[in-house]
């Protein structure tokens, strides 16, 4: 039978620390196993295997944990979602969330294997998000070692897409964090070891043009050019940003017509928007939805598609849980501070369902999605420690 929590005594951060330095050759051993699988977020079997490995940890540990499968989406298979959960005695139910998926191809980690160099670890995946949801694993490690029990519900959530979106997991994501008293995001802290308490919502936009074709030599004239109303929309597309406070827009393809003697009949555009607010997105896609309502060139037609559409992470969510976060940083010797991103992570949809969610929480890395991507070895301990810390702390109330 698990302690009371009258009966344990609440480890202090200092101690944490420590036994998280003892756990550092662990940590790096596990984090090579880590990146020598293949992983991309279309690579369902590989994160299958990352789900084997995680699901197999978590389990020797005492967690309860299930598969939970998920659905196709547009022809894609995706791999399980990990759910680890463990009950206590206390009254908040805290989540943790990370991802096993990364945007590499398969034989990436075999031409850059793991290594490491002056105090960094590079290697696929190896700040996004594999070093990140390790350090969680971590961290439930030391609390569990500690025989802490003050919490009702500990969920670890490991989700399989997070790279394109979270399409088949996000709604699963969503329903575990229904009722948690807090969320804590396992990505990794920004190069400056900062957390991140605030990120943009996006919506992805895709604009279908059509014209009239003709002959580009003999009669232009009975032509409706698909691509100069195209290029229009593009133009105005990008003057939208810096309208509001954050707003960006992006067209990052264009496509139209088919030879250069036609007069082209359509033209398809794929964007995204990006703002700080609900309000902000919508403002600039329904903008863009008049514009391509009025055409510039007669007898042209645009409708506007509003795809996937991910609420931001506004500041609001975490203000309560960063200032837990700077309590428990101080007791480490750490400043603890928080930055607004662009970036859109998991903890967008877990904001959207009402639960309060801090993101960052990982070691402190860089250079996401690059080759030179690389985790900071000797910020490992002390952040393993705060997020431990800061899951005490929220346990306590």
């Amino acid at each position: 039978m698990p302690a009371s929590p009258a009966a344990v005594a609440t480890p202090t951060a200092a101690s944490l620390r420590a036994r998280a330095e003892t756990l550092l050759p662990q940590f790096r051993a596990e984090l090579a196993e880590l990146v020598a699988i293949d992983s991309g977020s279309t690579s369902p079997d590989g994160v299958d295997r990352m789900g084997d490995w995680c699901a197999r940890r978590l389990a020797e540990l005492g967690f309860d944990v299930a598969r939970l499968p998920t659905p196709v989406v547009d022809g894609q298979r995706f791999g399980d979602v990990v759910v680890a959960r463990l009950r206590g005695t206390g009254a908040r139910r805290i989540l943790l969330f990370g991802h096993m998926d990364t945007v590499f191809a398969d034989g990436t980690a075999a031409l850059r294997p793991y290594r490491e160099e002056d105090g960094r670890a590079y290697g696929p995946g190896v700040s996004d998000d594999k070093g990140g949801f390790l350090a969680g694993v971590h961290a439930a490690q030391l609390i569990l070692e500690s025989g802490f029990t003050g919490f009702r519900e500990l969920v670890i959530a490991l989700t399989p897409d997070e790279e394109v979106g979270s399409p088949a997991s996000g709604r699963i994501l969503a329903g575990l964090a229904a009722g948690a008293d807090a969320a804590l995001c396992l990505e990794c802290a920004r190069e400056n070891g900062d957390l991140v308490h605030a990120r943009k919502g996006v919506a992805d936009v895709r604009i279908h043009v059509r014209g009239r074709a003709a002959h580009a030599g003999v009669e232009p004239d009975r032509g409706r050019s698909a691509a100069v109303e195209a290029a229009h929309l593009v133009l105005f597309a990008h003057s939208l940003t810096g309208a509001r406070p954050g707003l960006t827009v992006n067209v990052g393809t264009v496509r139209a017509g088919e030879r250069a003697n036609v007069v082209p009949a359509f033209a398809e555009l794929f964007g995204e928007v990006r703002a700080a607010t609900p309000a902000d997105l919508d403002w600039a896609l329904s903008a863009i939805e008049a514009r391509a309502a009025a055409p510039a060139v007669d007898d042209v037609t645009s409708t506007v598609e509003r795809l996937a559409v991910c609420p931001p992470l506004e500041p609001a969510s975490s203000t309560a849980l960063l200032s837990t976060a700077v309590a428990v940083g101080a007791e480490l010797g750490l400043a603890v501070s928080a930055a607004a991103t662009g970036g859109v992570s998991d903890a967008n949809f877990v904001a959207a369902a009402g639960v309060p969610v801090l993101d960052g929480l990982g070691p402190i890395g860089g250079d996401d999605h690059a080759e030179s991507e690389w985790l900071d070895l000797r910020s490992v301990p002390e952040r393993v420690a705060l997020l431990a810390g800061l899951v005490l702390r929220i346990a306590a109330g």
